[in-house]
């Protein structure tokens, strides 16, 4: 008699346990798991390069100054369009050191255009540092560095760096949830990326 209530008892608490999927605690590991899969986490760096007459303030932004330590650029002053201000303006070239470098990272096509992107670095996800809930809505917590992807990505991109940012999670009925959109206090995953700042 007594076997049919303990019976009972462990049938409920299985059925309990089954009805209950992996995505209905928010875990660490379950936060990593979504950020690192996130269509925003994945989407390389990609470096926009302006060739032939820039301004003078993107000729000696720090990523330019970069590319001129390496020798991969060289400039001449020119006179500014009516669109340009302030002087000077700068005729922007490759050098045959950033002609060599930039072909294998650009498509053929892209190579005789004045403008074009280089994929420079992708994301990692170093961990989870910390999880603060509040009801049905979390703010997540992690560090991320940026790792190279070829030799520009090297010079502009320090894989040492570490960042952390936070994003928002939502609790659905189908369980936790990264945020795409933020409605009250909670960030994007792009807007965390934005708002990074180096780690500790």
């Amino acid at each position: 008699m007594r076997k049919t209530p303990i019976l009972a008892l462990c049938l409920v608490v299985t059925l309990t346990l089954c009805a209950c999927s992996p995505r209905d605690f928010l875990t660490r590991r379950l936060a990593t798991d979504l950020i690192a899969a996130s269509s925003a986490f994945k989407t390389p760096q990609q470096f926009s390069l302006q060739t032939g007459i820039v301004s003078n303030k993107d000729y000696v932004s720090p990523e330019y100054l970069v590319l001129q330590q390496h020798g991969w650029i060289s400039a001449t002053t020119v006179r500014c369009g009516p669109a340009m201000v302030p002087p000077p303006c700068w005729d922007v070239l490759l050098t045959p050191s950033g002609v060599d470098t930039v072909r294998a990272l650009v498509p053929a096509e892209e190579a005789d255009k004045a403008s074009f992107f280089i994929p420079v670095a992708r994301r990692e996800l170093i961990g989870v540092t910390g999880i603060a809930k509040q009801g049905s809505q979390a703010d997540v917590e992690f560090t991320w560095r940026w790792v190279p992807l070829n030799e520009v990505g090297a010079a502009l991109y320090s894989g040492d760096l570490r960042y952390t940012s936070t994003v928002g999670f939502r609790q659905y009925d189908d369980g936790w949830r990264l945020m795409q959109t933020a409605p009250h206090s909670a960030q994007t995953l792009d807007d965390a990326f934005k708002n990074a700042e180096p780690a500790q």
